[in-house]
């Protein structure tokens, strides 16, 4: 099955979201709030068109707006992504906070730097 594309946006008290295709909206304190109530709005959406679809978290594609990355997920550390990437930490922190734009190649490579931390934490085994 196809994933879902659901656009997220930092509101003043917590989130909110669209699916692409669905008229499905909702928000959320939380991030994880926020996709567990995309699922139930989408649910109830084929529900109400009378399609026999059940959609689940891993269905969803969250897409953000780079302005949203570092509040959305605080964790990342902004200096060391940078530093990762070989990029001006303060250019990064411009692209972030909306002051310059980013071009389609440079938002590319900060994605894939994202991605590339994301499957390396994935692969983490930790003992005790």
């Amino acid at each position: 099955m196809t994933k879902i594309k659901v656009k997220v946006d930092k509101a003043v008290d917590g989130y909110s979201a669209h699916a692409e295709k669905y008229a499905a909206f909702t928000t959320g304190d939380t991030v994880a709030e926020l996709t567990s109530n995309m699922v139930e709005a989408l649910n109830l959406y084929f529900e109400v068109e009378g399609k026999e679809k059940v959609i689940c978290l891993g269905d969803l594609s969250l897409e953000l707006q780079l302005t949203s990355v570092f509040e959305v997920f605080p964790v990342i550390n902004m200096k060391a992504l940078a530093n990762r990437l070989e990029m001006n930490n303060t250019l990064l922190s411009q692209y972030a906070s909306g002051k310059k734009k980013t071009s389609a190649r440079q938002t590319e490579k900060i994605l894939q730097g994202i991605h590339e931390v994301g499957r390396k934490l994935a692969e983490l085994n930790l003992i005790s």
